[in-house]
């Protein structure tokens, strides 16, 4: 008897696959060496129904471009798809087995809770299995199925995102940040060639001549910065892919998941592309508010100012990233969970490189006068940088916004000398934003003419209009503000009563000048941030 030919043993296979249980599918599809991509979907679709069979309900399988996730009843596994791409290469299991491993260890420093540990996928002739005996055909990433709604994806489409999960954020990730492994000395990690092969693997993702042009004028002008950047320690090996899927409510704190495993160069990278990454998305989102309370938060909380020449740039790659990504998800009909396609996150590429507009405001008023909520409200609605003097001056000494310094300063730190040497800090800072571009206040009380006119004077340096954010209130509105503002003990300030009459009777009162230069904030005749926001938009 002449055995079967090759087409006949393959007309059989078809027939196989299309009639049979998924188990006798996939051990079909894996003696064909010609299509592993075909029997791994196929493992995971046995792996599914295994899945669900053992937790009494049907688990769910979600599909990205790289991988398979299983979501069962209270655990869910990630497998990574065989594939060679660009920027990866997953084709053996020793590769996955070492991915795993990494994504394990990566992972559990942001999520020790979620990411259990790495289990075989075996096959003792009954079909594919998590774990036991037989041959093992693949591994996973044995993790703990968090809560549907969780991810910042979910609660942006459900209205539930809010402020304080956006500063939580910020919190966690430059504490994050400050405890990362550090890049050798010497490493190519973060340098100009590094951001210059990134630019390059975006390859048919950039179309427009403009934005190609503008990307290899930033590689060139940002080279010697990030060349200082890799020398102050600021490459870190990051989470790497912090967009919206990626970040989550775990049990009621703010945190990541799912970072890059697969290519060392795609998370040792310059702290400032990390938040890069996560700004953008929001932005992509239409959560321009939030995303800019989110950049002030962070700088604030790591005081990593000096990272706003490089942020613009790493928006855009980020953008651009993840509209290829996107692309390669619709090839492979693999349908977009986000709500950006890849034309969306390729416009905001575009706008963000040619959204450059760098003016100065300062504040000027009394404690409790509402000098920090006009600029919170103003930085969200303008896509502003600000940044305060009572944080700043605590960072001189170490400490941290909320920290009290009474009991740990000797003599205090509201000294003349130390109050110049806050206001040169805030000065040095507003100096680094309006070169790169950016919009940026100053939230300070600036009671003094010389304060003001060295700040006016470094806007006329660099050709950048210069607005005068004039907050006021009444003497007995500003105390019962202060008294309130001390008995909750959530502000940076630490001025009380005391301090409030004595800086009652030094300020000095607006210059003609000046005046003409103000926006006014009276709280005895409220006008709202976004109204503030659009005078100062709209000086020149």
């Amino acid at each position: 008897m002449m055995p079967p030919s090759p087409q006949a043993v393959h007309a059989l296979a078809q027939v196989l696959i299309t009639a049979v249980e998924p188990r006798i599918a996939c051990m079909v599809r894996c003696m064909n060496p010609s299509s592993p991509l075909a029997a791994a979907r196929d493992r995971v679709a046995a792996l599914q129904a295994g899945l669900g069979a053992a937790d009494g309900v049907p688990a769910t399988r979600i599909e990205t471009h790289i991988s398979w996730l299983l979501l069962g009843r209270s655990t869910a596994y990630k497998l990574k798809k065989p594939l060679r791409l660009p920027f990866l290469d997953a084709t053996t299991l020793a590769a996955r087995r070492r991915f795993c491993n990494e994504e394990l260890r990566l992972n559990r420093r942001l999520a020790p809770s979620l990411y259990l540990d790495v289990v075989e996928v075996c096959d003792n002739g009954q079909g594919a299995t998590f774990g036991g005996p037989g041959q093992v055909l693949d591994v996973a990433v044995r993790m703990r199925r968090f809560p549907d709604g969780a991810l910042w994806r979910e609660m942006l489409r459900a209205g539930t995102l809010a402020p304080h999960h956006i500063d939580a954020m910020a919190q966690t990730l430059a504490a994050f940040h400050r405890d990362a492994a550090v890049a050798p000395a010497g490493s190519a990690f973060g340098s100009a060639a590094a951001h210059a092969q990134v630019v390059q693997g975006l390859g048919e993702t950039v179309q427009a001549p403009a934005l190609r042009a503008w990307l290899a004028g930033q590689l060139q002008a940002l080279a010697p910065w990030w060349a200082a950047r890799q020398r102050e320690g600021r490459v870190r090996e990051c989470h790497g892919d912090l967009h919206l899927g990626n970040v989550l409510q775990l049990d009621g704190q703010a945190t990541a998941f799912d970072g890059i495993e697969f290519d060392p160069a795609l998370r040792w990278i310059d702290v400032v592309d990390d938040i890069a990454f996560l700004a953008m998305d929001l932005l992509a989102n239409d959560r321009r508010p939030l995303a800019f309370r989110f950049i002030n938060a962070y700088l604030a909380a790591s005081g990593d100012y000096d990272a706003l020449p490089g942020l613009r740039f790493a928006m855009v790659c980020r953008a651009l990233v993840r509209a290829q990504v996107t692309t390669l998800a619709e090839r492979q009909g693999v349908q977009a969970v986000d709500g950006c396609d890849a034309s969306a996150y390729g416009a905001l590429a575009e706008a963000l490189s040619t959204a450059g507009d760098a003016r100065l405001a300062i504040t000027h008023g009394l404690p409790g006068s509402g000098k920090s909520f006009v600029s919170q409200g103003v930085l969200e609605t303008a896509g502003a940088i600000c940044v305060r003097s009572d944080v700043e001056r605590k960072r001189l000494f170490g400490l941290e916004a909320r920290a009290s310094s009474r009991d740990r300063v000797p003599g205090g730190i509201y000294d003349a000398a130390t109050t110049h040497r806050t206001y040169a800090r805030l000065q040095q800072i507003a100096g680094t934003a309006l070169r790169a571009g950016w919009p940026v206040i100053v939230d300070a009380a600036f009671l003094r003419h010389s304060e003001r006119a060295s700040f006016a004077a470094l806007a006329a340096a660099m050709g950048a209009p210069f607005s005068v954010l004039d907050c006021r209130a009444a003497l007995p509105v500003l105390r019962q503000r202060v008294q309130a503002r001390q008995a909750g003990g959530a502000d940076a300030s630490e001025a009380d009563l005391t301090v409030l009459e004595q800086l009652a009777g030094a300020d000095e009162a607006l210059s003609a000048s000046e005046r003409a230069a103000a926006i006014v904030a009276d709280a005895a005749a409220p006008v709202s941030p976004q109204s503030i926001a659009a005078q100062w938009l709209a000086a020149t």
